[in-house]
């Protein structure tokens, strides 16, 4: 069992437990199309943050150690976080994180796969 990500966009998501880790539902996309086992919004970065990094390179580096210490210091972040780490322990399929960033290198999905596979 592994955690993987994907673009929620993207044609070939790979098979596993689907979970969204956006705060916003992706435009576009209908429910019956995300296919969703779980959608843990509270899990994403903080609306501050989000639009603080807004998917730039340069700032990943500060953005992650922000989003790490939020899903430490914040009740709700850290709840999902634990739900999501449960969920992981408790699967016993892949686990395919799904956010809708254009952004593919440097978005929550990666730094939460980060932490989960640690």
């Amino acid at each position: 069992m592994t955690v993987k990500i994907a673009r929620i966009y993207d044609d070939s998501i790979p098979e596993g437990k689907r979970i969204l880790v956006d705060r916003v539902w992706p435009r576009g996309i209908s429910k019956a199309h995300a296919q969703l086992d779980e959608w843990l919004k509270d899990i994403a970065p903080s609306t501050e943050l989000r639009q603080w990094f807004n998917h730039q390179d340069d700032l990943f580096k500060q953005f992650k150690e922000k989003y790490k210490k939020e899903l430490q210091d914040n009740d709700e972040q850290a709840q999902a976080f634990n739900k999501l780490k449960h969920i992981i322990e408790e699967s016993h399929q892949d686990v395919i994180l799904l956010y809708a960033a254009k952004n593919t290198k440097y978005n929550q999905a990666i730094v939460l796969q980060e932490l989960c596979t640690k």
